[in-house]
Formats: C-alpha cells, structure tokens, sequence
C-alpha cells in the first residue's frame, strides 16, 4: 500500500514538473519573438561554425524578426496541440501546417532570392488538399464519439433515405411491405370486420 501511494506521489510530482516546463515554457514566449533583437542589423551574419547572409531581407535582423514571428505562435500551436483534451484537437494542425509553410517559404525566399516558384500567397492551394484529409479526419471522430455518446446506429442514418416524393422513408417502405407480405394485414382486417 506505501509502494502504491509512494507511485502516485512520484507520477504526479512528474505531472507537475512538466505542467510548471509548459507554463514556464508559454510566459516566456513573448522573449523568444524578441529574440531577434540580438542579431546583427547587417546584411550578413559571420560566425565561427557558418555565414548567413540575407538576399530577400537584405538584413539579417528583419530576417530574423519574420522568422520568429511565424516560429513563436508555431511554438504555442504545438504547445497547445500537444497538451489538449478535447476530441477536435487534430484541427490544431492546420494553422501549424500553415506556419510551417511560411517559414519553409520565407527561409526559400531569403537564402535563394527565389520568388517565382513558391509563393506565400500560394499556400491555401499546397495545403488544401492537407486541410480537406484533417477535415475529413476531424469530422469522422465527430461522428464516432456522437456515436457513443448519444447512441446512435449509423447503418440506420445510413438506412434512412427518405424520398422527396415520398412521406416513407426506405426502410419504413421495406417494413411496410414485408408486413403485407407475411398476410399479418388480412388477419387485421378479419379481426377488424368481426368486432364491429
């Protein structure tokens, strides 16, 4: 019995760290989009292991300022992803995937000075296609958990094809028929006749 509270202890002191690291972690985020305060305000940037040097920008600390600001709310989204409960969570990756192309495009553009084959503006066409599977993916969990929790049958909302024409649905049509076909409704009416 000691061992098992002394467990729980021990996990739940982990729980805490790792809440105390993510929180820590969201208060200093304002700090790492000023980061780009430390680099330099030159074209070029030397330092001992590489050299960059901004073509788009023409300066390293504009460079560095569009960098961060698509990487600290791609930092929080993860955060966030990562760390939720609810069941739509998965929706999350879409302004991720968004954030993550911009800075792909943003770093092409800079390191490159190529802006005719990958534009930003051209995001929504690459990522749709991404957007339309998670979507998809989202809106079948939906469906799954509203499955459980309401208990609703899905081959009978599959089943319920209801004519326009038509006040019976299919399936109402097919028990209608079956009901004729077994000779209950001559019974019903022999009864009916025999009682007035």
């Amino acid at each position: 019995m000691k061992f098992k509270n002394k467990l729980s202890t021990k996990e739940q002191s982990k729980f805490l760290l790792l809440g105390s690291f993510i929180a820590i972690s969201i208060a200093f985020s304002p700090y790492l989009f000023y980061l780009y305060e430390i680099f330099p305000s030159g074209r070029t940037w030397e330092t001992s292991l590489f050299t960059y040097e901004s073509l788009y920008y023409e300066n390293v600390m504009t460079a560095a300022w569009t960098y961060l600001g698509k990487l600290t709310p791609l930092f929080l989204l993860l955060i966030w992803f990562f760390t939720c409960k609810h069941w739509w969570y998965h929706i999350i990756l879409i302004p991720m995937a968004m954030y993550t192309y911009q800075i792909v495009v943003t770093f092409y553009q800079d390191v490159y000075l190529e802006t005719a084959y990958i534009m930003d503006t051209d995001g929504l066409i690459y990522l749709a296609p991404f957007f339309i599977a998670i979507l998809s993916i989202v809106y079948l969990i939906r469906i799954k958990i509203f499955d459980r929790v309401y208990g609703i049958d899905l081959s009978e909302i599959e089943e319920t094809d209801v004519s326009v024409m038509s006040p019976l649905s299919e399936r109402d049509r097919r028990d209608l028929y079956e009901f004729r076909s077994d000779g209950y409704e001559e019974e019903l009416q022999e009864d009916y006749y025999q009682k007035l």
